[in-house]
């Protein structure tokens, strides 16, 4: 089986490549090959699988065709750029999180004689849009608020549709916020839900831009990867024609996950914690869901590795820091 993950550079890709990499197989086959693709330069990983890295802009309609004519069987498309990112810079988002899919979708239906991959792309839950009921469910209509929630959207559309006419396999999984993020801050709006756990445990500070009350709809990295491993494994003839899944997660307000820290790792941490309102993020967070009935995804077999927001810390603790922090 040959693989080919787009965006392999990102937390979530490298995330994939290496259980990818520790398992050797995907489902009931054997990983053959992969190629691992992203805007900037990485080292392939430590294995005995043949694994090409291919450095490239993603939207350039240059790059998608070359990397399609290999046919590999699973595409991941990670590639993207994040939502503060797409908001502060509409037509760098239009670009890279709209046409850059179009222009891979297209490579895929050029290729021709019976090719059909299955592909697996991560949306957002950022595709809806206020005002939510208590619990967004699958029936909810898809009305985003901002400018990177409306390209996922329109996403999830083109590939229901190619699918819908036999271009390829797709299923587009609708990733709740990933928290706690490893490395540094990035540009995504959603960033304070993870800064304001990751940061305290370094022994840093960490800015809270808005109040505790917030809610907000969380997985682990370790779920997400598992949310991909199923998607790109699992018998989408049981989906029907929507090939769009919200995916589980766990809701928390703000004050939860601060509640949760001290419980987890005490008062010391909990204080690096500083309180400095931000109305761009506040005005960008107030259009965001808060809360999901995922009934669907569960049917369909998607789990997660974290029961409460106790748990996220933990996992975060044990996958990124070795099991212990700065008390």
């Amino acid at each position: 089986m040959h693989i080919l993950v787009l965006g392999a550079a990102g937390m979530v890709g490298r995330k994939l490549v290496e259980r990818l990499v520790r398992d050797g197989r995907l489902g009931k086959r054997d990983i053959t090959r992969m190629t691992l693709q992203d805007v900037v330069a990485s080292q392939p990983p430590k294995t005995s699988i043949p694994v090409k890295v291919v450095t490239s802009d993603f939207a350039d309609p240059g790059t998608a065709a070359p990397l399609v004519a290999e046919r590999p069987d699973v595409i991941f498309h990670l590639a993207a750029i994040v939502s503060g990112e797409a908001e502060a810079e509409f037509d760098k988002g239009y670009r890279i999180n709209l046409d850059g899919t179009r222009h891979l979708i297209d490579a895929i239906r050029a290729v021709g004689d019976d090719y059909k991959p299955r592909l697996v792309f991560t949306s957002s839950i950022a595709v809806f849009g206020a005002p939510f009921p208590d619990k967004i469910g699958d029936e909810f209509l898809s009305a985003p608020l901002t400018s990177y929630g409306t390209q996922k959207a329109i996403c999830e559309l083109l590939i229901s549709d190619y699918t819908r006419k036999g271009m390829f396999d797709g299923v587009s999984i609708r990733l709740p916020t990933i928290c706690v993020r490893p490395g540094a801050p990035n540009k995504a709006a959603s960033g304070f839900f993870s800064n304001i756990i990751r940061e305290p445990l370094a022994g840093k500070e960490a800015v809270l831009p808005v109040s505790e009350d917030v809610m907000h709809w969380h997985a682990t990295p370790r779920s997400a990867v598992g949310f991909l491993i199923h998607a790109a494994t699992m018998d989408t003839a049981a989906m029907g024609p929507r090939r769009a899944l919200s995916m589980p997660g766990l809701a928390a307000t703000v004050g939860e996950q601060i509640a949760a820290l001290e419980r987890v790792a005490g008062k010391n941490v909990v204080a690096r914690i500083k309180r400095e309102p931000d109305q761009t993020i506040i005005g960008i967070v107030s259009g965001w869901p808060r809360n999901f009935a995922t009934d669907r995804a569960l049917k369909l077999g998607f789990t997660t590795a974290e029961k409460t927001f106790d748990d996220i810390i933990r996992i975060h603790i044990e996958d990124e820091l070795g099991g212990k922090f700065v008390g």
